[in-house]
């Protein structure tokens, strides 16, 4: 007679909960860890362009260049807000994702640590029925002699 445990279905539904969860929660940080690198990008790119329009400033230069190079620098600052947002938008969205997440985890370890008390009960009791089985032969073999 082999182990079964009666709510393996329900312990594999949620393992499949848990997954989809982690999942979602894991394509959250990458998002955010994207937003944060592309922010930091952001960030050098409108140091590096206020650097080179100093540097080019005390050179004599034409007014569409400078032009352009003001637009660049509001362009980065306008994207930089933006991913600033959209990181605002993300942080609460992976605080509530971790708690579905951690709640789902906990479903299934539940389920996990009662199966492998059932497991270790069964162990036991075979254990038991196995000794009592050879206890009865040697007793049986014995009672002949």
């Amino acid at each position: 007679m082999a182990f079964e445990f009666p709510l393996a279905t329900v312990l594999r539904v949620r393992g499949i909960a848990e997954e989809r969860e982690e999942r979602l929660l894991q394509k959250i940080l990458f998002e955010i860890s994207q937003a944060r690198e592309a922010l930091a990008r952001t960030n050098v790119q409108i140091l590096e362009s206020e650097a080179s329009r100093l540097a080019k400033s005390e050179k004599p230069s034409m007014g569409h260049q400078l032009h352009a190079s003001y637009g660049e620098v509001i362009e980065l600052k306008q994207n930089r807000k933006d991913l600033e947002e959209h990181l605002q938008k993300l942080d609460p969205l992976r605080a509530k994702q971790l708690i579905v997440y951690e709640a789902a985890r906990r479903d299934r370890e539940m389920l996990t640590d009662m199966r492998q008390e059932q497991r270790g009960e069964y162990d036991s009791d075979m254990a038991r029925r196995e000794q009592k089985l050879l206890d009865d032969n040697y007793i049986a073999r014995r009672a002949r002699s």
